[in-house]
């Protein structure tokens, strides 16, 4: 098929009336706007103007080459499973995901070690040893949406029968899947075999959601394949809703309740448990925004870091990220304001206002990165309609290459 051709039937396939939004409707996402795909925090809008882009002149979209050059990589990586661990959990089954806390290190102090000591932001290696899952979980997903969106873009068949195989090994196979929980995650060495704080691991499969939903129509998942999906995300929502894990990081008092949220109210779309997923995102505002933020938009708590640009960026692409999914139960999060005066428009200027005067930032941080600002932005600037934070998301750098951009383009001309 000539590239107009696909072009046409590309733009068919969305459904919309020129001009129009693409809808998300609680568990069905936006399906019935994106030809059957069932995504809720990737705008088919986004995606279908970036396809087109590619389709008019590949050569001029530099994350395209590099998303095929990854799908490529993927189609002999893997598949991935918790079962490859060299360490067993506490509770003697390797289906149970394992992981150590990132900043906790050996007691120099101790002959073993023991109990780790904190280190905040240093991150100690071992977490990314074969002895736990956490680095086998990020390939795993990358893999996954490297190759869903390949056989979005590509339509070639072959990125989908790889990325259903490996989710079928890391969630289905009875010989290979994980169980859906964190008993184990972010452990402490000498002091907790798992700690709450891990539940932010799993925020690693937001995008493997709804790369599922981008796989749809390829048939590469059997209609039972999406049951047992569901089923596992299902059953994971169940366990952060009544374990103490789930309980104690639902009642934080930082970043670790906002991404909590975004988990929860995801997997509960996913998984067909709408209302759960409405009553936590209509929570969220007078719970989350109104007393983690101060006046100006500022988030002390992630301030207090010694990365707290990389903290106060990144948990805003979680605030982003749940007023989205709003969207998809009739809850309008991008507009809320307190009766003090907060709201998520000013917390987006406090931020915004350093793109492209990132040295500016006069609060501790150990390691600048400054894409963390560039992903926030661009996802403001969908949720507005507000091509003027699309410039401020450019003004932060040149992110071209960078995968964010083919799901989330800054918005604008």
């Amino acid at each position: 098929m000539r590239p107009a051709a696909l072009l046409a039937a590309l733009l068919a396939s969305l459904t919309l009336a020129p001009g129009a939004h693409a809808a998300c409707r609680g568990a069905d996402g936006s399906a019935a706007d994106f030809g059957g795909r069932t995504t809720f925090l990737w705008r088919p809008e986004a995606l279908a103007a970036e396809k087109a882009r590619i389709l008019k002149d590949a050569a001029s979209v530099p994350a395209y080459a590099a998303l095929i050059k990854d799908a490529d990589k993927a189609l002999t990586r893997g598949p991935w499973s918790v079962m490859d661990k060299i360490r067993t959990p506490p509770s003697g089954d390797k289906h149970d995901y394992m992981s150590i806390a990132p900043y906790f290190w050996p007691d120099p102090a101790k002959a073993d070690g023991l109990p780790y000591i904190n280190r905040d932001g240093g991150v100690n290696p071992e977490r990314a040893t074969d002895a736990y899952d956490r680095v086998r979980l990020g390939d795993m997903a990358s893999a996954v949406q490297a190759l869903g969106l390949a056989y979005y873009f590509t339509g070639q068949q072959k990125y989908a029968d790889r990325a259903a195989l490996v989710l079928r090994a890391w969630f289905l196979d009875p010989a290979t899947r994980m169980k859906p929980n964190l008993d184990f995650a972010q452990g402490v060495p000498g002091k907790t075999p798992g700690r709450s704080f891990g539940i932010i691991d799993t925020a690693e499969l937001l995008p493997v959601v709804d790369t599922i939903g981008l796989l749809q129509p390829s048939g590469a998942l059997s209609a039972g394949d999406v049951a047992g999906l569901r089923q596992w995300f299902g059953d994971f929502t169940t366990w952060l809703q009544t374990s103490d894990a789930g309980h104690t990081e639902h009642d934080a008092k930082n970043n670790h309740a906002i991404w909590f949220d975004l988990q929860f109210s995801d997997y509960a779309l996913f998984s067909g448990k709408t209302d759960l997923a409405r009553a936590e995102i209509a929570a969220f505002a007078d719970k989350r925004l109104a007393p983690q933020f101060t006046a100006d938009g500022a988030l002390p708590q992630e301030l207090a870091r010694t990365r707290s640009f990389h903290y106060s960026t990144w948990t805003m692409q979680a605030v982003y990220d749940i007023a989205t999914l709003g969207e998809c139960v009739g809850i309008d999060l991008w507009t809320y304001q307190s009766p003090d005066g907060k709201s998520l428009r000013k917390n987006t200027d406090f931020i915004a206002r350093f793109a492209g005067h990132e040295d500016q930032w006069t609060w501790k941080e150990i390691d600048m990165n400054k894409q963390d600002l560039y992903d926030a932005l661009v996802r403001a600037s969908w949720g507005y309609r507000d091509a003027a934070l699309g410039a401020k998301a450019k003004a932060v750098g040149d992110y071209g290459a960078a995968r964010i951009t083919l799901t989330t383009p800054p918005y604008g001309p």
